[in-house]
């Protein structure tokens, strides 16, 4: 299998999808933190010592969508049009799983800024509650769908527990 971030030498390179068709490209990520009941509570009950936590876990996970071709090194920097992110509160583990939805009209696919977004965004609520919780659990950073481009459509199947 030939791979595509690689030239005829073997020497890394950033692929030109310049041939492309433009196309509007959306994917969606999501991830979990699991962490101590004292933690959760802390973020739930706007009681962090550092602020806001899921306010500011939004903005980051934004900003970290922004930012992806900056951290990885072959991702092209792309104009995105859209990025939205949701959190839904797990009581039961106790934690958090986040959601990041990109979109662009582009020529390449939006899953790096979805997946970053979700990294940087849960990274951050581990930094705003790591003096309660050092223990917490970042998992499951995972592509949950896409659309548009060469390749279609992509739908995870999820199974029943």
């Amino acid at each position: 299998m030939k791979l595509t971030h690689l030239d005829e030498h073997d020497r890394p390179k950033m692929v030109d999808v310049s041939a492309k068709e433009a196309s509007t490209r959306i994917a969606v990520a999501s991830g979990i933190i699991e962490m101590s009941r004292d933690a959760y509570d802390a973020i739930v009950n706007e009681k962090a010592a550092k602020g806001p936590v899921m306010q500011t876990a939004v903005i980051a996970a934004i900003m970290g969508s922004k930012k992806t071709s900056e951290l990885i090194p072959m991702c092209h920097p792309l104009n995105l049009s859209s990025i939205h992110c949701d959190i839904e509160e797990l009581p039961q583990l106790p934690g958090f799983k986040m959601y990041v939805r990109a979109k662009l009209s582009g020529r390449t696919g939006v899953e790096m800024e979805a997946l970053t977004g979700v990294g940087i965004g849960l990274l951050t609520i581990y930094d705003m509650v790591k003096a309660i919780d050092k223990a917490m659990v970042i998992r499951q950073i995972q592509l949950e769908s896409k659309e548009g481009g060469k390749s279609g459509n992509y739908q995870r199947q999820h199974q029943k527990t």
